[in-house]
């Protein structure tokens, strides 16, 4: 409508501006098409075989059907409810049925908790990271009941009473989130509770106390009554949790409901408020009697839960070198599109020296996971590789501390290149940022993973020999790499205060590594440009101050989510 003053007319409805300048959303993509790096990964550590099925992942992952559940989600958290209508006492945590839709498509189509153990062979453990990869870049908290339901398979097996009962269900393509016992499921997920308000990291502080019921010993029936302090996933069918006995701290599976078909009393107290992490709901839990079965033996608790721990830190290891990846080719999408000062972003010299450094910390990310998916693969062959063995000692907690520390300031570079929408919940960069510090902190934080490390050279001096073996076969190929290799072997031989520098040591483990491992896959661009920046600069530094004389357009292309 328009009115006349006389000498000028006012719009009500003006049209204030046109919308331009503006990249595109990143969706209806092909994440495994796309992505360089990961398909040369696959290639190269044994997982060629399976390549179709990635590309079928890769689709569905890249939909925007799948990406707005990932936001969805996140948006409506999961909610608490411990008594139904009538009074009586449930337990149940609700979800927004996007959330489902992610485990289904994690669970059902792409077997991310089963694969490796129901089809095991060569590549296995590599095709599976692959997948997961793919799937962590849509949505991070639905991961961690598919990692610790996928992890939980090694300690399972110490007790074969009990793998016999759980296993097929545990391995079964399947995903049922009704709240009814497991025995009329054809699909179980596993979560684990090892923290209290007390300990921490420290499980061996645990006071949760387990009375045997009848002769005791593994497989055997115990009452265990205590607490936990975060216990994420509440809904999962059952737990792997620690408690104290005569022995001492030993390993117990409990589960949510009794073989009677009565409610096993473990009770939610209520869902932790997480700054990220949150479409995952995360619970302090009462054991007031609850029921639950001996694994492993008495005493050796800490023991079998590590063979669940090994697997949720190399899950650890995916999922934050996800979140570099997602967080670049976010960066990467918008700086095609958007323009400044006269070029696009992408070709102003100081945001191509960001965007490239961002893709080098990827790089170095995916070449060490997808190394350790391989020592997984061969290790656990019929025979075992002692050389793969010692490697993963080493290796996992190196590798989950580097990667999972080092992302979360990767995601705030990357949240920057966009500027004031990277803030602003409407766009995955904000939820990147929240979610990353999470895999740092769970299944062990900073200072564990190192101490873990100096404990592996000082109960196995020969992991350190495989280390340095895989080192070798690069030796000559690099001076700079050379000169670095030298300086961790004479950080390791001097023993003085090494708990105090126990953290730059794993540093220069993990990026030596890194390095080798570019060297070895053979693209002279990457790798030049991850030693000149990661080796030869000295001290700390920002993202986006690569040396000059790189060949950032090769890298460029590797990031570029839509090239290839």
């Amino acid at each position: 409508m328009t009115t006349d003053t006389g000498s000028f007319s006012i719009n009500h409805l003006a049209q204030t501006h046109e919308v331009f300048n503006q990249s595109r959303p990143l969706a209806d993509y092909n994440a495994y098409q796309h992505d360089t790096a990961l398909q040369e990964g696959v290639q190269r550590h044994g997982a060629g075989w399976a390549q179709e099925s990635l590309l079928q992942h890769g689709a569905r992952t890249g939909s925007a059907q799948v990406i707005e559940w990932g936001f969805l989600a996140n948006e409506y958290k999961p909610q608490f409810e411990p008594h139904d209508r009538q009074g009586f006492r449930v337990d149940r945590v609700r979800y927004h049925d996007a959330y489902h839709r992610l485990m289904a498509l994690a669970l059902e189509e792409a077997g991310l908790h089963s694969t490796p153990w129901a089809e095991p062979g060569p590549g296995a453990h590599v095709a599976r990271a692959a997948r997961y990869y793919l799937q962590a870049q849509v949505e991070s908290g639905h991961g961690c009941p598919v990692t610790m339901t996928f992890a939980a398979v090694p300690t399972l097996r110490l007790t074969p009473a009990i793998a016999d009962e759980w296993l097929p269900r545990v391995l079964a393509r399947g995903y049922d989130p009704r709240n009814v016992p497991h025995a009329d499921k054809a699909a179980v997920t596993i979560g684990m509770g090892m923290t209290e308000k007390q300990g921490g990291s420290d499980v061996r502080a645990n006071t949760t106390t387990a009375r045997p019921l009848a002769a005791g010993g593994p497989g055997e029936l115990y009452e265990l009554v205590g607490h936990k302090w975060f216990t994420s996933a509440p809904m999962c069918d059952a737990f792997l949790v620690l408690g104290q006995t005569e022995g001492g701290l030993s390993c117990f599976l409990v589960p949510r409901w009794r073989p009677d078909g009565s409610k096993n009393p473990i009770q939610v107290q209520r869902l932790k408020n997480k700054v990220g992490n949150v479409a995952n709901a995360s619970s302090e839990i009462e054991l007031r009697g609850a029921l639950g079965w001996m694994v492993g033996e008495e005493g050796r608790g800490v023991r079998a839960i590590i063979e669940m721990v090994a697997m949720t830190r190399f899950d650890c290891m995916i999922g934050s070198t996800a979140g570099q990846r997602q967080a670049v080719a976010q960066a990467v999408n918008h700086a095609l599109e958007r323009s400044a000062f006269g070029k696009r972003l992408i070709e102003q010299p100081l945001m191509r020296n960001v965007l490239a450094d961002l893709q080098l910390e990827v790089e170095g990310s995916l070449a060490m996971t997808l190394r350790m998916g391989e020592a997984l693969d061969r290790s656990l062959a019929p025979g075992g590789d002692e050389h793969e063995q010692l490697l993963l000692r080493l290796g996992l907690p190196t590798g989950k501390y580097w990667i999972c520390k080092r992302t979360p300031c990767h995601a705030y570079e990357a949240m920057e290149c966009l500027g004031g929408n990277g803030v602003t919940e409407d766009f995955i960069l904000a939820r990147l940022y929240r979610d990353a510090p999470i895999n740092a902190i769970w299944e062990g934080s900073g200072n564990v993973q190192a101490l873990d490390m100096l404990r592996a050279l000082s109960r196995s001096p020969e992991v350190l020999d495989a280390w340095y073996a895989e080192l070798a076969k690069t030796r000559g190929a690099s001076r700079e790499l050379d000169a670095a290799v030298l300086a961790v072997q004479e950080a390791l031989l001097d023993g003085d205060a090494v708990e105090y520098r126990a953290r730059r040591i794993v540093d220069q483990l993990a990026l030596t590594m890194q390095a080798s491992l570019l060297l070895q896959a053979g693209n002279q661009a990457v790798a030049d440009a991850f030693i000149a920046s990661r080796l030869g600069q000295a001290g700390d530094r920002n993202y986006g101050t690569l040396p000059r004389g790189l060949d950032l357009e090769t890298i460029l292309q590797r990031a570029n989510p839509l090239a290839g």
